[in-house]
């Protein structure tokens, strides 16, 4: 699922659900510490039915 959004002064550029993954944080820790300087940012949430969305936004 690829998604183009403004909000605020970070852009969606896209977000894909998956299934849960305990160490997926981590994942998430590693690139966010290893590309900052290339002006993208991951986020990670985790629904209610326990699925996780990984988001990759543009800053």
């Amino acid at each position: 699922m690829e998604k183009k959004m403004t909000s605020g002064k970070l852009e969606l550029v896209a977000a894909k659900k998956f299934a849960p993954y305990g160490e997926m944080y981590k994942v998430v820790d590693f690139l966010n510490k290893t590309l900052k300087d290339k002006q993208v940012i991951f986020g990670l949430t985790k629904d209610e039915k326990g699925q996780m969305t990984l988001s990759i936004y543009e800053t």
